[in-house]
């Protein structure tokens, strides 16, 4: 994730500049649920820093448009979120190398002639919270499990094998799909990448090091996620990238049985940390302070 650091520092030297109020924001449909102008409405008082991050609500039909209008609107860039994402790649006018292997952008800038370019910091986002969630975290410590085959699952994938995975077994419910993200990250990392079967989902997690659910299942509102952890070691680290409700089925069992384990809103707060860095100029930092002033809401 090294690259990307240097790239969006890179990209910060040339957004819009030259207007008092520095304007980025969030671009979806819904979009009302977003708690990222909560977070960087966060970061904007806290460093002083004078800007303003708003919901943008836009339809997938307008999404183009809208996006192309940025800097004329007066907006540095913008976080891209569902259904926008894949769209967001086909719309700017460079995109990071990764992204175009994750196929999706969440993160646009405005350079200084207008031009977008487009950033995915999902896997920077995991990996960030990962690290900090679980002290002494390494990617290289043994093969990983990935729960999903979705444009998170993808950022996912490709953040391990690039940060040296051994191997990543991902399962997903449409297996089509996952053989589909195995074409499309061939070649990243050193590691092994292998597609396994949904109903061997329990038994791909012998040997495993690290198990990550990147489906909505035990989201609130949704299907727990049914799972087996019998052969997980005990001492390999449970995420689940849900962060409603904080504390997911799949992490409540997975603590039940002596798995250390890390919830999913550090993964939100931590992909947003590039972009602040890129429209306002300086990189943030993640706190309790934080996490708690987002948890309570508004």
């Amino acid at each position: 994730m090294t690259d990307l650091k240097n790239q969006m520092k890179n990209q910060t030297a040339n957004h819009v500049t030259g207007r008092a109020t520095k304007r980025a924001g969030v671009m979806g449909w819904p979009v009302d649920h977003s708690l990222s102008p909560r977070v960087h409405g966060y970061w904007l008082k806290t460093y002083g820093i004078d800007g303003q991050y708003d919901r943008l609500p836009v339809t997938p039909e307008d999404f183009p448009a809208r996006l192309r209008a940025l800097g004329a609107d007066g907006f540095v860039g913008c976080n891209v979120t569902v259904p926008h994402k894949e769209a967001a790649l086909a719309c700017v006018d460079e995109a990071h190398p990764l992204a175009k292997r994750i196929g999706a952008v969440n993160t646009v800038v405005v350079r200084g002639d207008g031009s977008l370019y487009g950033f995915n910091t999902d896997g920077f986002g995991f990996l960030e919270n990962l690290s900090q969630g679980h002290k002494g975290f390494s990617a290289s410590r043994g093969p990983a499990v990935v729960l999903g085959a979705g444009g998170a699952a993808r950022a996912i994938v490709a953040a391990l094998l690039d940060a040296g995975a051994p191997e990543v077994r991902v399962l997903n419910r449409t297996l089509e799909r996952a053989a589909a993200l195995a074409v499309d990250l061939l070649g990243i990392g050193a590691g092994l990448l292998t597609v396994e079967n949904w109903t061997s989902r329990a038994d791909a997690l012998s040997g495993a090091a690290l198990l990550v659910n990147t489906t909505t299942l035990g989201m609130q509102g949704k299907a727990a996620l049914d799972l087996d952890l019998s052969d997980l070691p005990e001492d390999a680290l449970v995420n689940d990238i849900v962060y409603a409700p904080l504390q997911t089925p799949l992490l409540a069992q997975a603590r039940a049985r002596g798995n250390p384990v890390v919830d999913g809103l550090g993964m939100l707060l931590h992909q947003a940390r590039p972009g602040f860095e890129a429209w306002f100029g300086k990189m943030p930092e993640v706190t309790d302070d934080l996490r708690s002033y987002v948890l309570a809401g508004d």
